[in-house]
């Protein structure tokens, strides 16, 4: 019997498909834009978020041409995002791996970035749908607010949790839910079901990027491909340094105001026992688990059948993982 998700399973060809499209639509004249784009795509990556388009596509009986192209669209837009990212963040680790701005540089990186932002607009004019160019457009600018929203909160101890929850839903959730929604628009869905998709979208990546965020503080370095603490290296106030220094022993949360402050890593161990000390991790695990749960509910305008069980079981596995 095959451990593999039902997900993985129900669009496998559709996925291999997908794959296909982006190399074709990623290649250029440009010697240095290619050797970039080869590499991030061999860097594989769970290509979550293309499998969210073609489930959701696929849960309404939408089988038209534009399927593929889209969600490879949202797999560019995504890619796009973590150059971007790695550039600001200064990482050098991603998926186990350097990442591209270790390889070519931050100027590569940043400009190969600008290329795939471009060529997945032009993959988005090519399905003739309006209402899908605008709301990547809209999930664009967001997902930019975030990145933003998040430098802003670079080293500041006075985060609540709403404002991490209102940075995570810009910058991570936004491309789940127009992932989804998009899926849902090709389909040609009715109004309630292209909503459901989009709640559903919202709450995963919410759950998701959580669960990204307490790894961060309990994961195997070698299993989430990059090291334990970069997040406190790079002074970001996640969901359990927050509440550590909102709820936990006032020893525990001075360790963590101050490490944050100095976004120093070499205090990562007297961090990690801080945040375990008051349950800060089991916390955290506990609000995704809402959000999860929270996504499935909100597929209940879908027809019933595989697609939609594979989504459901997207947001059970997303708070399941270790990686």
């Amino acid at each position: 019997m095959s451990n593999t998700p039902l997900f993985r399973s129900l669009v496998a060809d559709d996925m291999n498909a997908v794959d296909q499209a982006i190399r074709t639509r990623l290649h250029s004249d440009v010697v240095l834009i290619r050797q970039v784009a080869e590499y991030i795509i061999s860097a594989g990556g769970k290509r979550l978020r293309p499998m969210l388009t073609l489930l959701a596509g696929r849960a309404l009986d939408y089988n038209g041409p534009h399927l593929h192209s889209l969600a490879a669209m949202i797999e560019c837009i995504h890619t796009a995002t973590l150059l971007h990212d790695d550039v600001v963040d200064e990482s050098d680790m991603r998926r186990g791996r350097e990442t591209a701005n270790a390889m070519f540089g931050n100027a590569a990186s940043v400009l190969v970035g600008d290329f795939l932002y471009t060529r997945a607009f032009q993959m988005m004019v090519e399905s003739g749908s309006l209402r899908i160019l605008q709301v990547m457009a809209d999930a664009t600018n967001i997902i930019a607010e975030g990145e933003v929203l998040q430098l802003l909160n670079i080293g500041n101890v006075d985060v609540s949790e709403q404002q991490y929850l209102q940075v995570i839903q810009y910058k991570t959730a936004k491309l789940f839910e127009a992932a989804t929604r998009v899926g849902a628009i090709i389909a040609d869905a009715a109004p309630e079901q292209e909503q459901a998709l989009a709640a559903y979208g919202m709450h995963l990546g919410t759950a998701f990027q959580i669960i990204d965020d307490v790894l961060d503080y309990s994961g195997d370095a070698a299993t989430i491909g990059k090291s334990l603490g970069d997040d406190l290296a790079e002074g970001k106030p996640t969901l359990p340094l927050i509440y550590t220094m909102r709820q936990g022993p006032a020893a525990a949360a001075t360790v963590v105001r101050e490490a944050l402050e100095a976004a120093n890593r070499e205090r990562f161990s007297e961090v990690l026992a801080a945040v375990q000390s008051c349950g800060a991790l089991d916390y955290a695990r506990r609000e995704a688990e809402k959000a999860a749960a929270a996504a499935i509910a909100a597929l209940a305008p879908l027809p019933e059948g595989d697609y939609k069980r594979a989504l459901a079981e997207i947001a059970e596995l997303s708070v399941a993982r270790d990686a």
